[in-house]
């Protein structure tokens, strides 16, 4: 089963960069896709690479990240003007970050209008067919 968790930026915007990453990090752990209101810092996602990378083993395999901006192609000065007070008046939470494990997750395409995420097959995954329960 594929699951997508939805973190508002409410939910994180309070915890420091530690606690943020760690949260992040054992959501992904747990196999679940997850989709952040706003955006990492650029020292935050470097930290989360990094302690993924140290965690990476058999069963983590690491982690897809992704982050969209809000700003839309073309988007005139009035609205540039207003997005750029509006990003320091309450920081990066314009956009959305998208982060999954590895061996969930096998492509995230960005297009200028539309994300596409590719997973993998979760039956090869988890046993080829294995049933629960069964007589």
């Amino acid at each position: 089963m594929l699951t997508l968790q939805f973190i508002p930026y409410s939910e994180i915007g309070s915890l420091d960069s530690e606690q943020k990453i760690n949260k992040l990090l054992r959501l992904a752990k747990e196999d679940k896709i997850v989709v952040v209101e706003g955006k990492l810092k650029a020292e935050e996602e470097a930290k989360l690479i990094q302690k993924t990378m140290e965690q990476i083993n058999s069963k983590f395999k690491g982690l897809e990240i992704c982050d969209v901006n809000s700003d839309a192609i073309g988007e005139g000065i009035m609205n540039k003007l207003r997005n750029g007070i509006a990003r320091l008046l309450i920081g990066e939470r314009m956009g959305m970050t998208i982060i999954g494990p590895a061996s969930v997750i096998k492509e995230i395409k960005k297009d200028p209008n539309k994300i596409r995420l590719f997973t993998k097959d979760v039956k090869k995954r988890r046993g080829r067919g294995k049933i629960k329960g069964g007589n």
